[in-house]
């Protein structure tokens, strides 16, 4: 080969080599653009997730605080209707001692009338 086409051959292939940097140079800056934007994306969703999180957490107090409200409202009214039930069943069962001393005091005013017999 002569130099002169050796000299063209070599002009061309360092033509094709520096459009080959070229490529290499702008698809390192498309790879750096496209990671920063990435980026800011997950910053945006990591900022958007913790705002989702605290207002779930906000929820789930109130939720928290409701149940825990009616539960003792609910206690408070069971303890009420216990406590009635208790006073009522006390107030029958004093009753049915007064009817009993009652007709034990009669019985034994009657002594002849009436005898309790032990077997």
């Amino acid at each position: 080969m002569e130099k002169d086409n050796l000299e063209i051959l070599l002009e061309d292939i360092r033509g094709k080599f520096d459009l080959v940097l070229e490529g290499h140079d702008l698809l390192r800056k498309e790879i750096r653009d496209t990671r920063e934007e990435l980026c800011e994306k997950i910053e945006f969703l990591d900022f958007k997730i913790d705002a989702v999180h605290d207002k779930l957490d906000r929820k789930i107090d109130a939720v928290h605080d409701k149940l825990d409200r009616k539960i003792n409202a609910f206690h408070d009214k069971l303890d009420r209707k216990i406590d009635a039930v208790g006073d009522e069943l006390g107030r029958k069962i004093d009753a049915v001692a007064a009817d009993l001393a009652a007709h034990r005091a009669d019985t034994e005013a009657h002594p002849l009338l009436f005898s309790v017999q032990e077997k």
